[in-house]
């Protein structure tokens, strides 16, 4: 039998997992999640959820190693087709629709990355910065360095919808 992901509550609050997301083995959910459909949670990802929800987006992929974690009053919310690069931390942070999080990269409490936007590897975005819609954001700390072009805002798009595919074959190789 394949190892399962620890799926637990916390607290009362239990995850919500859409039938058709994918948890990797090795991966934990942990109190308030919520995983919309096509989302997946890649290996050794952590999302903790036990003081405040966590929301993943349909298509959204939080990928190997991550940490998702919330404190009070700074829930975590993840948009629609996001890629969470290995690696990266998620904190407290809203994440809107259409972004990727470059691999390693941090974003604390209360900050807000606008849809279509990409965070670069390695970034830390600090506690309470509002990025823009369609930015490149880069740096320690992170700053907007430009707006994204069409192509590399189509690679982000192109990125998400090939993590919702490759989640549906780990699936099936682990249902065997």
């Amino acid at each position: 039998m394949a190892e399962q992901a620890l799926i637990t509550a916390i607290g009362g609050q239990e995850p919500d997992i859409d039938p058709s997301a994918f948890t990797a083995p090795t991966s934990v959910v942990i109190g308030e999640v919520t995983m919309a459909p096509g989302s997946s949670v890649w290996y050794h990802a952590v999302l903790r959820a036990d003081c405040g929800p966590i929301v993943i987006g349909a298509g959204s992929n939080i990928q190997d190693n991550c940490s998702v974690h919330v404190d009070p009053g700074f829930p975590v919310t993840v948009g629609e087709r996001v890629s969470v690069g290995h690696n990266a931390v998620l904190h407290g942070c809203t994440v809107e629709d259409d972004v990727l999080i470059g691999m390693g990269a941090t974003v604390l409490n209360g900050a807000h990355i606008g849809t279509g936007s990409l965070v670069a590897a390695q970034a830390l975005v600090p506690q309470g910065m509002r990025v823009p819609p369609g930015s490149l954001v880069a740096g320690v700390p992170a700053k907007v360095k430009r707006q994204l072009t069409q192509e590399e805002l189509d690679g982000v798009k192109f990125n998400a919808v090939g993590y919702v595919e490759l989640a549906k074959a780990h699936r099936e190789a682990f249902e065997d």
